[in-house]
């Protein structure tokens, strides 16, 4: 029996690591990478506490608001966004929080933003999403090594047409529209991996 209940600590220990949270200073680290260089130290923060409460990590002094990695996801996963496009982003986390569909979600906003109940940026807005492999982090420092950054500009309602932007990309890395004519329409960039 003894013998039996160390096995399974043995091989349920690395997911107990996988979902363990982080220090704040570690997961601000980590966060802050989806950032441009120069708006990095200004930040908004938002993690996770120790309880695995989503919460502000660290208040921001710019226009930036980062999301740190989901101790819970297999993979890491960060991002940044302007803070023009957090109202949406807020809705979007306490609809899946009440466990809707994506699509549901999608639906949901959609109708806000038609009826005015949610405010989407007037001007373009960008988020950057960071991603990489658990096996490449360093949860000790926050260092992400091979991360992929890719680019997506929120341009509520706008088209193919009026951006003359394709709805898939020709090439690698080229920019195209994706859920054109939506609330959720946005300028789609997918860097060549390296």
């Amino acid at each position: 029996m003894k013998s039996t209940f160390f096995y399974l600590l043995s091989f349920c220990s690395p997911y107990l690591v996988q979902a363990q949270t982080l220090p704040a200073a570690v997961q601000i680290k980590t966060a802050i990478l989806a950032a441009p260089v120069d708006k990095r130290d200004g930040a908004k923060v938002y993690g996770y506490a120790s309880d695995g409460t989503f919460t502000v990590l660290r208040e921001g002094t710019n226009d930036f608001i980062c999301l740190a990695d989901d101790p819970k996801k297999e993979d890491i996963g960060v991002s940044c966004y302007h803070k023009d496009l957090d109202l949406f982003m807020e809705r979007g986390r306490k609809l899946t929080k009440e466990g809707k569909s994506q699509k549901d979600i999608f639906d949901i906003r959609e109708k806000e933003v038609k009826d005015g109940s949610l405010k989407m940026p007037k001007q373009p807005s960008t988020l950057y999403v960071l991603s990489g492999k658990k096996d490449q982090y360093d949860s000790a420092t926050g260092a992400l090594k091979n991360s992929y950054l890719r680019y997506v500009i929120y341009i509520p309602f706008a088209t193919a047409e009026s951006t003359g932007l394709p709805l898939k990309p020709d090439a690698e890395g080229m920019p195209w529209i994706m859920d054109p004519g939506t609330h959720r329409a946005h300028i789609m960039i997918n860097p060549a991996r390296q």
